[in-house]
């Protein structure tokens, strides 16, 4: 899991290195205004895969093949009505997202463009979610990687031939995207069926009258969609307020944010991994094992957070190089490289915890603690440290993530005691 979780940020710092290498850092920041406007509608409803996962787990901890089976059919029913309705409210979110994002009019009608194609891609992309969650929680790892990498080699090969041969720009970026996650579909539909899953399968659930929703499975989703989304107004905020401070300002965060994506992918793959052996635990209920999985997976998270550090350390500049060649961008992500330094190791107990709560489906516990960080944290800091600028800004993104990992440990011998 740890390698489908690297190709996902892999593909975003291509994205990026394609734009940045262009004439103009307007391009860049195009890329950066419609990643995060892609990352609200998109991540938002990341609950579709967590959720999904953590149920899945419990089931098969249970050896209960029929469970698994219905909390399939439930995701997949909710992310079709949820692709549904954004693509019918399609045009007002797209005005409401470029009013609430103060970017110059130049990288706004670059990102329009972007918007315009790759929202088409949303039922694809909420599927493939479901189609994930359900395959790590079966503990299908070689599957659900093969669902992801080619989602992302094809994005990749895409950007580069559309952008780099045939000239195009933020519009052969938005179009790799787009084909890239049918693409991705088409591949998630195959392997469900060498799983056993099948459309006769569906049919029997419904004829023994299967309930689509109950109140338990809509509080889970319902919790995590609002987790979700406090973390991504959390850097939806920091790009924005970054983009208020000028274009180089947004090219240079984008580049930065690149790397602190590609640490929490990596780190993600032991919470998917705390995910999935916390709730098979739980199904089982076998309290040493999930104490055992807890240890195990924060041991290692921890080694691979203080990698990443130690490599922005040393290598920060070469990497930054290597993503613009536009030298006041270089130069500006260069300026705040030492807040990324600090970020693996103060980030790396979110994701952590993160993987335990979905796997125990604390889902309350998630919720409760990301709003208090939002709130109590992050806007507060931001708002005292806006004399300091962009650095203020740097400086409240990571009391945020530290104040996430303080929160969710709070929780975590009452977690233990219940199971």
């Amino acid at each position: 899991m740890i390698i489908a979780n690297i190709s996902i940020p892999l593909l975003g710092m291509v994205d990026t290195a394609v734009m940045g290498h262009l004439d103009s850092a307007q391009y860049l920041g195009a890329v950066a205004v419609g990643s995060i406007i892609f990352s609200f509608l998109f991540w938002g409803f990341g609950f579709l895969r967590m959720a999904t996962t953590g149920l899945v787990a419990q089931a098969f901890g249970r050896n209960d093949t029929t469970l698994s089976h219905t909390i399939l059919l439930q995701s997949l029913v909710l992310a079709i009505i949820i692709a549904s309705a954004i693509l019918i409210l399609k045009q007002p979110l797209s005005q409401l997202a470029f009013l609430l994002i103060d970017s110059s009019e130049i990288v706004s009608q670059q990102a329009r463009i972007y918007f315009d194609i790759r929202i088409w891609s949303t039922p694809a992309i909420l599927i493939n979610y479901v189609f994930l969650g359900w395959l790590i929680g079966k503990q299908a790892s070689k599957a659900a990687l093969v669902l992801v990498l080619v989602v992302t080699i094809s994005n990749m090969i895409m950007d580069l031939v559309f952008v780099n041969v045939f000239g195009m720009t933020i519009d052969g970026v938005a179009l790799a995207s787009l084909i890239a996650e049918y693409l991705g579909l088409i591949t998630g539909l195959y392997l469900l069926k060498r799983h056993g899953v099948t459309i006769k399968l569906f049919k029997r659930l419904s004829s023994k009258q299967v309930s689509l929703f109950n109140w338990h499975w809509l509080q889970l989703h319902a919790n995590i969609f609002i987790r979700t989304l406090c973390l991504m107004f959390s850097f939806a905020f920091f790009t924005t307020q970054g983009a208020k401070q000028g274009d180089i300002i947004l090219a240079a965060n984008a580049v930065l944010l690149n790397f602190i994506t590609l640490m929490a992918f990596v780190l993600d793959g032991f919470a998917n991994a705390t995910e999935v052996l916390s709730g098979k635990a739980v199904g089982a209920k076998n309290r040493s094992q999930l104490k055992q999985s807890l240890l195990l997976t924060g041991l290692w998270s921890f080694v691979v957070a203080s990698l990443f550090s130690l490599s922005y350390l040393f290598f920060g500049q070469q990497l930054i190089s290597l993503m613009t060649s536009i030298t006041d961008v270089q130069t500006t992500a260069n300026n705040y490289l030492p807040w990324l330094m600090l970020m693996p190791v103060v980030a790396v107990w979110t994701y952590l915890f993160d993987g335990l709560f979905i796997g125990t489906t604390r889902s309350i516990e998630m919720r409760n603690t990301m709003l208090l960080s939002t709130l109590c944290c992050f806007l507060p800091a931001w708002y005292f440290l806006q004399p300091l600028g962009n650095h203020g800004l740097w400086l409240a993104l990571l009391l945020f993530l530290a104040a996430r990992g303080v929160s969710q440990c709070f929780y975590l011998p009452r977690i233990l005691r219940m199971y």
